[in-house]
């Protein structure tokens, strides 16, 4: 009977999905602020005798990490491009990146996709309706503005959307020369300009412009960065580094050969400017109140 009890457990072992383990070499766009950060978060999470981290960025570099790796995690666009054009053949996770400059950089490169994926920044559709919903639940016109860069995801958003109560309205940029247009045709038709991740509209010489504008009108930006909501917008749904590290984390420890499909993150944080809100007479939630009632609507945290 014991005999029968060890076969049986050998085989269950060896019948097992077999996680990765041994050496991952991360590569970062910079050495600083938000890919140190995920660097830093990435190691805490890792932290098993299974897995050596190298990357340059321990010895104020940005070339690529030296010796074999099983497994390369970048973290940001340039950083992705770079292991690209190395030629490597090792599965790489592609991380800290919007999901239109992962698959442009890919079709730039020319690259096969089944030995690579992606964790996107951008929050998906269904939970920045379930944001809207919680942080202004009476305002249901909706407004973004897109370029070539993500046109393409204009009907997802105006089903899901739909979907969920509100109405999506929507104006076309694709120069600089149109922005401004563009915004103050779409402006007077909705109460909130949604602003996703896109950097052909957002870029850092337009931010000021487009919140100036907003602002004359009466109008709240909702954006999907920290750093967004620091210069005058009135709140963003955005992840943070640290969350995609352990959501990287967790992949990597869990994951067979095989690398998943693409994904958007799967937890969030939430930046509200109270400043922004008095300025506009805009009496919302705090972040704490938004956060459990999305909890509750079955949002990963």
């Amino acid at each position: 009977m014991r005999r029968l009890v060890l076969y049986a457990s050998m085989l269950l072992l060896v019948l097992a999905p077999v996680a990765w383990a041994g050496s991952i070499a991360l590569v970062l766009s910079e050495n600083s602020g938000p890919y140190a950060e995920f660097a830093a978060a990435l190691s805490e999470s890792l932290n098993s005798a299974r897995w050596q981290i190298n990357y340059p960025g321990k010895s104020d570099s940005t070339d690529l990490p030296s010796g074999r790796a099983d497994i390369i995690v970048t973290a940001g666009g340039e950083a992705l491009r770079k292991t690209l054009a190395s030629d490597s053949t090792t599965p790489i996770i592609a991380t800290l990146l919007p999901r239109q400059t992962y698959e442009k950089i890919l079709a730039e490169a020319g690259r096969p996709r089944s030995r690579i994926t992606a964790i996107y920044l951008d929050q998906t559709p269904a939970r920045q309706a379930a944001f809207l919903r919680q942080l202004l639940p009476d305002q249901k016109r909706i407004g973004i503005l897109f370029s070539n860069e993500t046109r393409g995801l204009s009907s997802q958003y105006r089903q899901t959307f739909k979907n969920a109560g509100l109405t999506l309205d929507s104006e076309d940029s694709d120069t600089p020369a149109t922005l401004l247009p563009a915004l103050n045709t779409l402006l007077p038709r909705i109460n909130i300009l949604l602003a996703i991740p896109d950097s052909s509209i957002y870029k850092r010489d337009n931010i000021k412009a487009i919140l100036v504008t907003t602002y004359r009108f009466q109008r709240p930006v909702v954006a999907f960065s920290a750093p967004f909501v620091n210069a005058g917008a009135l709140a963003a749904l955005y992840t943070t580094p640290a969350q995609i590290a352990r959501q990287t984390a967790n992949l990597i420890s869990s994951s067979s050969a095989a690398l998943p499909a693409p994904m958007p993150p799967n937890q969030f944080a939430i930046a509200i400017n109270p400043n922004v809100a008095s300025a506009l007479g805009l009496s919302i939630p705090d972040e704490a109140t938004i956060r459990r009632a999305m909890l509750a609507e079955g949002e990963p945290r």
